[in-house]
This record gives C-alpha cells, structure tokens and sequence, in this order.
C-alpha cells in the first residue's frame, strides 16, 4: 500500500499542467491537441514533510470509437482504483459538461476521498463559476478553485491532499531502488515485456506505432529485490521527429536512459539490427549503464540449427568494441526465454556493483602487464606499478605508472580485454583512467 493521488478528468482541463506543478519537472507532455496523455503517468511529489505518487492520466471520454479514447478509459480507471486520493479536474471556463457529470457517477461509486479541482480559476470573476460544480454531488469541503497555470491555489490544494493521506506509510526512496529502463525504436515491444512482467495491462499495447508517448515507471520485485522498470517512448530517427510531441518523447527516453542502472535494449528479430539501434546502444554506454540486448519477436523468425549463433556474431561485429553486452533472443508473445532475461538483468546490475579488491586486480593484471608492457615512446619506457578500482558508481579502473600520456588507445583495449577476460563485467561499460604515480 502507499499513498498515490490520481489527477483525472475530461481532455483538456490541465491535468497535466497540474502533474508538472506538483513533482515540480516538465514530465508529462503538454500540448493543445486532446488525448496527448495517452498512459498513466507517475511522479514523486512532497509537500509538509509527506512524499506521495502523483499519477496523471489520459482524459476520460465516455461511448468513445476512437480506439486510444477506449484504451484511455481502461487506464483512467486502473489510476483510480491505485489512489487513495482522486483529484477530479473540471475546467471553470467551459463550466459543467455532461461527461463531468458521467465521469463523476463513476467516481461516486469508488466511494474514495475525492476533490473537486475547478482549474483556470484565472481570477475572482472565473473562480465564481466554480460553484456550479456542486451540482457534482460532492461535500463543499471537497471542491478546491486553482490556477495549474500560474500556481494559484496549489498550495492550499496540497494542504487538503496530505491531510488525506496516511501517515503511517513509509515509502521507499524512488533513488534507492534499482532501476531497468526498457528503450529501442518504436513498436518493438517495450509496453508488451512491461505488461507481461507485471501481469496487467498497465500500458497501452498497440500495433500502431509510437503509442507510448511518455516513459512510465512501475515497480516490479525480481527474486526479492525490487526494481523500477521504465517503459519509454520509442526513439525515431531525428529526421521523423515532426511533432513537438515526439520530440519530448524521444527526450524522455534519453532522460530515462541516463536515469537508469540497466538498460534492456531491445530489437525487433523482423527488422534486424539497424543503425538506430546503434545509437541508443552506444547512448546507453556513454551513460555507462548496465545494457541487454533483447531480440524480441525471435518467433517470426525461420530458423536453422545455427541461425541464433550467426546472427549474435553479425551483431557482434556491427557493435564492437561493445561487444561486452549480452545478447538474448526471446518472444514475448510466446513467453520464450523471458525468465533467462530476468536472470541476466540480475547479473548485469551485479556486475554493475561489484568491487574488486587491489591485491586481486594486481595479481591478475601486473603479470599479462609483464608479458606485454606498454610500447616504449621517445625511447622512454612506460611502467605500470599499481592498479586499483576507484569508489565510483559505475566500474572504473585506475592505472598508475611513470608516463601515463604516452599509453595509447591499442594498449588502453588490450587492458580492457584482459579485466573482462579475469573478471565479469558482461554487459557493463567500464572506465579506464591513467595517472602519475
């Protein structure tokens, strides 16, 4: 249990403007076109020395056919079934509508503590016209006139949710927990792994191409541990980013990217291994994320007896030097291989973590050191006396020696190649920094 506040309503009364005030970020996407917020949303917001999830939804339309409209409503009524608190936005410009009246006979029967939330209450004269939301049904305690736009009202808004909420929960620091971000080009099945996992349709799962507008996180417990699994939205190539809208998603992958400790890349078996692949893979590894790659739809694929072998060593040669990452074929339609996934994400943020002692690094490395030694230059001869792993969150190694701007990028590989060769660093990027002893 924890204490979740859904922001819910009709498209476009500012719910999302409402979320960005509340977690304090621009997180969910804001535009004028209706339905923009298609998936649930999930921030952290604190206010009196309480944290809560705030969770912003898709706008609710009632007897919709526009397929998104009818996914929506699912979504919508997912978030109010998590919340301990409903904000229930309406808009004091367009006054009552009949879909509020709809939407609030749905709410009424939750019997959950709601707040009538009468936004663009711009000025006295506006906020006058929020009485006629009593006709809602609710307490006059319960309804609240604010500005989302200019922050009008939010505070005391913010006063009246954490009264609500139970003061007895604890919720764990979303930094504490790890967290696997699920990232690749569009439609290949990030939203697919996430509703599998988490065994409800938690979000929209579509054919139709760049339905995840936003990166959604859900927390998921994995052999005791919990992790935070993040869905994000597919990355286009730059020249199809058209709409303002794609180009906040492709930037809420990034973000996602760089908030991660694992990053589960995944790749549609049909289309192979392409050049956009490629970025987010090196993207990941300019983070120095723990990276997957995961060939998904493995079950469209005819097969021979060594088709998964030539394929891993075609991307091998595509992706090197990042050969480190680990490669796994699976099909989530037919839940093949997807508990080997779940093992090697484990692994990886293992490996991710680990700290390997000086005396072991020393004893491995100084000996393969010896039997090939730096190239001399300017008749000077390089020496490395001491190696150690420095006390950072991702893996770096630290090499001491007499000249350390005289190694050069061959030898600096074959470092490398020989720590991953005595020790498991698979899938993780690791550092190597030089220094005068």
């Amino acid at each position: 249990m924890s204490n979740i506040v859904a922001i819910v309503g009709r498209p476009n009364v500012g719910k999302s403007t409402l979320f960005n005030r509340l977690v304090e970020k621009r997180k969910a996407i804001i535009d004028d076109e209706s339905g923009v917020t298609r998936d649930r949303h999930y921030g952290i917001s604190e206010w009196n020395g309480k944290k809560f999830t705030v969770i912003d939804t898709g706008g609710y339309v009632e007897k919709s056919k526009d397929i998104f409209e009818k996914k929506i409503k699912e979504q919508v009524i997912l978030a109010l079934n998590e919340a301990s608190v409903i904000l229930f936005m309406v808009d004091c410009k367009d006054g009552l509508t009949n879909l509020d009246l709809d939407f609030s006979k749905i709410i009424r029967e939750l019997n959950k503590k709601t707040i009538i939330v009468a936004n663009k209450a711009d000025n006295y004269k506006i906020s006058l016209n929020s009485n006629e939301f009593f006709e809602l049904g609710f307490k006059e305690s319960e309804l609240m006139p604010i500005s989302s736009q200019s922050g009008s009202g939010t505070g005391e808004l913010l006063d009246l949710v954490t009264k609500n909420l139970d003061d007895n929960i604890n919720k764990l620091e979303e930094n504490k927990i790890p967290k696997i971000a699920i990232v690749g080009r569009p439609n290949v099945g990030k939203s697919s792994l996430i509703n599998l996992l988490l065994g409800e349709e938690r979000n929209i799962v579509t054919s139709i191409s760049g339905t995840t507008r936003d990166s959604i996180d859900s927390v998921y417990k994995l052999y005791n541990n919990e992790f935070i699994l993040t869905d994000t939205a597919g990355i286009r190539k730059k020249a199809k980013v058209k709409e303002n809208i794609e180009f906040y998603s492709v930037m809420r992958s990034i973000q996602a990217i760089e908030n991660s400790d694992l990053c589960i890349v995944m790749i549609d078996a049909s289309q192979g291994f392409e050049s956009q692949d490629m970025n987010i893979l090196s993207l990941a590894t300019k983070y120095k994320k723990g990276i997957i790659l995961m060939i998904n739809k493995w079950d469209l694929i005819k097969k021979k007896n060594n088709t998964s072998k030539l394929l891993e060593e075609q991307i091998n040669n595509k992706i090197q030097p990042l050969d480190f990452v680990p490669i796994i074929f699976t099909s989530i339609l037919k839940k093949q291989r997807i508990h080997k996934l779940l093992n090697i994400c484990q692994e990886v943020y293992n490996n991710r973590k680990q700290r390997i002692s000086t005396s072991k690094l020393n004893n491995s490395i100084l000996p393969e050191i010896k039997k090939y030694p730096p190239p001399a230059k300017k008749g000077k001869h390089i020496k490395i006396k001491y190696i150690t792993q420095l006390p950072t969150n991702t893996p770096t190694i630290a090499f001491f020696c007499n000249l350390p701007q005289y190694i050069k990028e061959p030898y600096k590989r074959y470092l490398l190649n020989k720590i991953r060769e005595k020790f498991s660093f698979e899938g993780v990027p690791i550092s190597l920094v030089f220094r005068k002893k």
